[in-house]
């Protein structure tokens, strides 16, 4: 004889399973999204013609990782972040905060060096690679490096995570633990009443 689910836990326990393979299908189209992301990064890379400086966020998205060239009219500030040498070493990226020609303000990554201590610089026109910054804006690393600084590792889209993937497996195995667990204390509740 099938003895009866408990209707109430049996409800609660599917739609947390639905809800984990949800999680899990959606990593799944997340994954998609970000290797077709990642290769227009990698086309971004080969294009020879100069982007446009990027002025809102849609924008950003399609310069990525392409050459540009912006008119700095006068440093904002200057800062120092923890970074990488074009040969591989830790140190310093100097960072620029300009006010740009034309209105607007951008970071400029001046160059490398393995101290911390603040390079100057007088503004002016920079050339280099249009890469992620700070709160979804862009910043530029220049090439050639400023201000007697070496070259700074130039941004590279490879460096970005797709591991879309593996979260996708988590939730799928964690749907899959749920119902196993939920299951077992089936079975153990009908083995309690079998005895009663």
């Amino acid at each position: 004889m099938i003895r009866r689910l408990p209707i109430i836990p049996t409800m609660i326990v599917l739609a947390a399973v639905a809800t984990m393979v949800g999680l899990g299908i959606w990593q799944l189209q997340r994954a998609d999204w970000k290797a077709e992301l990642l290769e227009s990064y990698s086309v971004s890379q080969t294009m020879s013609s100069d982007a446009s400086w990027p002025r809102n966020a849609e924008e950003v998205e399609r310069a990525l990782y392409r050459h540009a060239s912006v008119t700095c009219d006068r440093v904002l500030s200057y800062s120092s972040i923890a970074g990488r040498s074009a040969a591989g070493q830790s140190g310093w990226a100097h960072v620029a905060r300009c006010a740009l020609d034309g209105g607007g303000e951008a970071d400029i990554v001046l160059g490398w060096s393995n101290r911390p201590e603040e390079a100057r610089w007088g503004a002016g026109k920079v050339s280099g690679i249009i890469a992620p910054g700070r709160d979804g804006e862009a910043r530029l690393v220049a090439s050639p490096p400023l201000s007697g600084l070496d070259a700074n590792a130039a941004p590279d889209p490879a460096e970005l995570p797709n591991n879309h993937l593996s979260y996708a497996v988590q939730w799928f195995f964690f749907a899959g633990t749920a119902l196993v667990i939920y299951l077992l204390a089936l079975r153990k509740r009908q083995k309690g009443q079998g005895r009663a």
